[in-house]
């Protein structure tokens, strides 16, 4: 099974297939391990990372740590956290931020990473692309209507916003957000990395 995992993440990081839509090199960033309890599904990586190479090696990323109440030490362990995002190359800067994820990413790869990851105990599902594949079509309902019905999806599951310094608006607007989310996903991260 390892060698298998390992034969697929390869092809991952060396995957080109939407290179002729980007203005840059395709950089696939990801970190998976199938003995991963905890998966973080997230949308596409931004620039840093893109240039790091390192999943949420950016302001987002410090407040997702903050979030789940971990350590870059703890984040950054494959055998504990799993970081796959919906489109594995940063998409590129559109008028309004960076553009949607690619959707090629999880129409070829990822159903088979997530089938290869056997020991996830929990997944948080970021943003409303994320939402879209993992929870449900969102149509009518907003990212916020999906993220304050946090409980209904638990013990497998926590939607979240997208930790980026660009939601400031809407984490003020959402005070229950902090107040009633974060303190159980720490509870349940600490419980299952312990």
């Amino acid at each position: 099974m390892q060698r298998a995992f390992q034969a697929l993440t390869n092809k991952i990081s060396h995957c080109e297939i939407c290179a002729n839509h980007f203005e840059h090199k395709p950089r696939p960033v990801f970190q998976l391990n199938p003995k991963a309890s905890i998966l973080i599904v997230g949308q596409a990586p931004g620039r840093k990372v893109h240039q790091s190479g390192v999943p949420f090696d950016d302001p987002s990323g410090a407040r997702l740590r903050d979030w789940m109440g971990v350590s870059n030490e703890i984040f950054y362990n494959a055998n504990k956290i799993a970081i796959l995002p919906m489109g594995f190359c940063y998409p590129g800067h559109g008028p309004s931020g960076d553009l949607p994820p690619r959707k090629e990413c999880a129409e070829i790869w990822r159903q088979q990473i997530l089938d290869s990851m056997p020991n996830i105990k929990l997944t948080l599902v970021i943003g409303s692309y994320a939402m879209e594949w993992h929870l449900c079509p969102l149509k009518k309902r907003t990212l916020t209507d999906v993220v304050k019905e946090w409980k209904s999806y638990m013990p497998a599951i926590i939607p979240l916003p997208h930790p980026s310094p660009r939601n400031n608006i809407w984490l003020h607007k959402n005070p229950w957000f902090e107040e009633d989310v974060l303190p159980s996903l720490k509870k349940k991260v600490r419980k299952i990395i312990a």
